[in-house]
């Protein structure tokens, strides 16, 4: 399993806030941010409501004020189709990674495809509740919308961090360590 970011053709990717987590914009109302759960599977049961919670949580801990964000929950199914047809790979991952800022530079926007399936399964691994990895997944994708990377092992270790940091901020349970350091 591998965290994929990809960007739709004519897509620009634009950076809305810097790594250390500065402020996006000039202080807005949190009406400014906006998230949709799209819920398309039937193998975790996920509050839509709860899910925006722990997302908006994590914005707040970043910084971040505008933001235009879905989260598609869906099946291996659809998610290796998702997988297939915007990096070219066969079989699903567990979370793809939109980013839709284009002209808005000063807000975060985009969609993140998570598989619930695929969460299920590695919560079984790990020893934790699915709902908390499908959180996981929505935290990671949206620290590779504010820049974040984790193709080297430094990014990697600096990307890890902060996703702790943003899931206890949001009062779920760090990531098990065991599974994560292999990533």
């Amino acid at each position: 399993m591998s965290m994929r970011h990809a960007r739709p053709p004519g897509r620009a990717r634009g950076t809305s806030s810097g790594r250390g987590g500065e402020p996006a914009a000039a202080k807005e109302p949190s009406a400014a941010i906006e998230i949709d759960v799209v819920d398309r599977q039937r193998v975790v049961r996920i509050g839509g409501r709860w899910l925006t919670r722990v997302v908006r949580a994590a914005l707040t801990r970043q910084r971040i004020e505008r933001a235009r964000l879905c989260l598609l929950l869906v099946d291996d199914r659809r998610m290796a189709t998702l997988h297939r047809t915007w990096l070219g790979l066969p079989g699903p991952t567990d979370v793809i990674t939109f980013d839709l800022s284009g002209d808005e530079p000063a807000t975060v926007a985009g969609d993140i495809a998570i598989s619930a399936e695929t969460a299920r399964r590695t919560a079984r691994e790990v020893g934790w509740a699915a709902r908390h990895e499908v959180a996981y997944y929505a935290v990671h994708g949206l620290l590779h919308l504010v820049g974040y990377d984790d193709h080297d092992p430094a990014d990697r270790r600096a990307m890890r961090l902060r996703e702790r940091t943003l899931l206890t901020a949001a009062g779920l349970p760090p990531p098990p360590r065991s599974r994560r350091a292999a990533r």
